[in-house]
């Protein structure tokens, strides 16, 4: 066990801090300076609960002087094929069948899409309960439960039905990640390595250096990619809170992704290895549209795959792939915005001709 890191996201009264570190999870002292529940639900799934829920329960019964009948737990079903309205219910079920008030807080212990449906859950119960984060894969835990974005997916397009709700606070225990196949941890830096490209040309540069050693869950190294992850994200988020302008950066990769999830069914793909492969496509859409030299291009698509993550899509057909995209958040009027590049450390949020699009689907799927 060792001291946290804190990551501050300045949000006004919304405000709350990340902390990264290890051994967090079966702390009590995590929880200190939170309000006293009434109750706590912790959502989970059938994977994670095995793993780190007992450890947890004890943590919360101990900060906050509860007993057992006082700390429930519901699992849903696990993967992104089931972030949807059924699994969404179960929550309600759980907060329901329990007699939770608003004094509950919702504890979502997962991934993203745990995390996800229990912050949704929690923004509309009641209008609103108290709901901390604590992630535990990669992806959660430098990305999805930090900035309040909390969503279930429609059949024609990902996160298209949430809210924006801030966690009360972000425990992000670095042990829970050593529980990870393979393939989850090279899905986290997927989104380890947007931050690079978006915001901070040096980080893409000691991503190079590290990625091995990050695949491998060297401790420092670790420690480092998922302080200066959160950094930017929460530099970000504090500036755009609900995406109005500057946020939308954040879904670098992200628009070809979400269309290669939506089109080949949720689940199929992990949604880091469909987002490595988006950055591939945004990086070669930029370069095609003169925003982005070819040799940037070149290291962005070579770090992806050292990562080992797909630089190809799969073969959807470039008009599916459009009209899947023209569903995507950041469309306007049907025109579809995609997160390009001007440089590494430099995006914009730009619309492209559908020709150059096609060109770059026709190149990588």
């Amino acid at each position: 066990m060792t001291p946290s890191t804190l990551v501050p996201i300045a949000l006004g009264e919304r405000s709350y801090d990340i902390h990264i570190g290890r051994g967090l999870l079966g702390q009590a002292s995590a929880w200190a300076g939170l309000a006293r529940p009434s109750s706590v639900m912790v959502v989970s799934n059938p994977v994670v609960a095995p793993l780190h829920a007992e450890r947890l329960h004890a943590a919360l019964a101990q900060a906050f002087d509860l007993g057992p009948a006082r700390i429930r737990q519901v699992l849903l079903p696990d993967g992104e094929a089931h972030k949807d309205w059924n699994s969404l219910n179960l929550v309600f079920d759980a907060l329901l069948g329990n007699g939770c008030d608003r004094r509950t807080l919702v504890v979502a212990l997962g991934g993203g899409v745990v995390g996800d449906m229990a912050g949704f859950a929690a923004a509309c119960f009641m209008r609103g309960v108290p709901f901390v984060q604590v992630p535990t894969t990669l992806l959660a835990q430098v990305d999805s439960s930090v900035g309040g974005k909390t969503a279930v997916n429609h059949p024609l397009g990902k996160n298209m039905i949430g809210a924006f709700y801030q966690p009360q606070r972000v425990l992000a225990d670095l042990d829970t990640l050593a529980t990870l196949p393979a393939r989850e941890i090279a899905a986290g830096l997927a989104e380890v390595i947007k931050y690079g490209p978006i915001a901070d040309a040096a980080f893409f540069g000691w991503l190079e250096t590290h990625v091995e050693a990050l695949a491998a869950l060297e401790p420092a190294p670790l420690a480092q990619a998922v302080k200066r992850s959160c950094e930017i994200k929460a530099q970000v988020v504090g500036a755009d809170e609900r995406e109005g302008g500057l946020r939308a950066i954040l879904n670098f990769g992200h628009t070809f992704g979400h269309a290669i999830e939506a089109g080949l069914g949720y689940g199929e793909w992990l949604h880091g290895e469909a987002v490595g492969c988006g950055m591939v496509m945004a990086a070669r859409l930029s370069q095609r549209l003169g925003q982005l030299d070819a040799a940037d291009a070149d290291r962005i698509e070579a770090l992806v795959a050292r990562a080992r993550l797909p630089v190809r899509g799969p073969a959807l057909g470039a008009d599916r792939y459009l009209e899947l995209m023209r569903l995507d958040k950041k469309a306007d009027a049907g025109e579809i915005r995609f997160v390009l590049l001007q440089g590494l450390g430099r995006a914009v949020v730009m619309p492209a001709p559908d020709d150059a699009v096609r060109e770059v689907l026709q190149a990588l799927s």
